[in-house]
């Protein structure tokens, strides 16, 4: 089954400095329709003016991968991490028995990103924190399961999940096994057709599709533009 979550249907704040779109209840938005799918708890796709940020804030018991789209974003925690992430870096914070972090947009351009919390397999796990660059091309695997032996560069995480990246060039299509039978597709550029057993759904930037009891999923590029996506293979 293919079920399309429309980018124009999220949850949508405008702080001023911060322009962000919620695929799932989250903050001031709530949607009893939309709390999770699987154990993908966030997607948030959000956009930070230049010179603004996250001021220090909590977190607990969550994964939280940010994947940055366009821009730079520069992390502190208290963990004594601080980085600026850019395009094509993946950063992961496992936020365990609890942590504090900033994020702040230190350039004048917007900051593009989208920040993903997935739960985790257990709770009262220590922090942990991890960023890498990816050369990512069709459906690079970024994250993976931690006990994983194949998992080979990609992050690490406390979750039954697996992450890829990709960037699908016009005219071009890709078939994408899923483990379990589920699954979630985020669209961040471009349009494309995703077609599984139970038909073909058109999809644009910013659209979501959940995935549920599919053997695998066949992605077209049906624009002019690569389109570039991010999917979950979810328990």
């Amino acid at each position: 089954m293919l079920k399309l979550r429309k980018s124009e249907e999220r949850g949508y704040f405008d702080h001023g400095w911060l322009k962000a779109r919620h695929s799932f209840s989250f903050a001031g938005y709530f949607d009893r329709h939309h709390m999770a799918f699987r154990n993908l708890r966030v997607i948030n796709e959000d956009i930070v003016d230049g010179g603004s940020g996250f001021d220090t804030h909590p977190h607990r018991d969550m994964e939280i991968l940010t994947y940055i789209v366009s821009g730079a974003l520069q992390h502190k925690d208290s963990m004594g991490n601080g980085a600026v992430i850019h395009p094509g870096e993946v950063q992961y914070m496992s936020a365990g028995t609890g942590v504090l972090h900033s994020e702040f947009n230190p350039g004048k351009d917007p900051c593009h990103l989208l920040q993903i919390w997935i739960m985790p397999r257990s709770s009262g796990e220590p922090p942990a924190y991890d960023q890498r660059r990816f050369n990512v091309g069709p459906m690079t695997r970024i994250a993976a399961p931690d006990d994983d032996p194949a998992r080979g560069e990609a992050i690490g995480i406390r979750a039954d999940t697996s992450l890829y990246a990709g960037k699908v060039p016009t005219g071009t299509s890709q078939q994408i096994p899923l483990k379990h039978g589920y699954g979630w597709l985020q669209l961040v550029k471009g349009r494309i057709e995703v077609t599984g057993d139970s038909g073909t759904v058109s999809m644009s930037a910013g659209d979501g599709l959940a995935i549920s009891e599919e053997k695998a999923v066949t992605l077209r590029v049906s624009g002019d533009e690569a389109a570039e996506a991010l999917f979950f293979d979810l328990p």
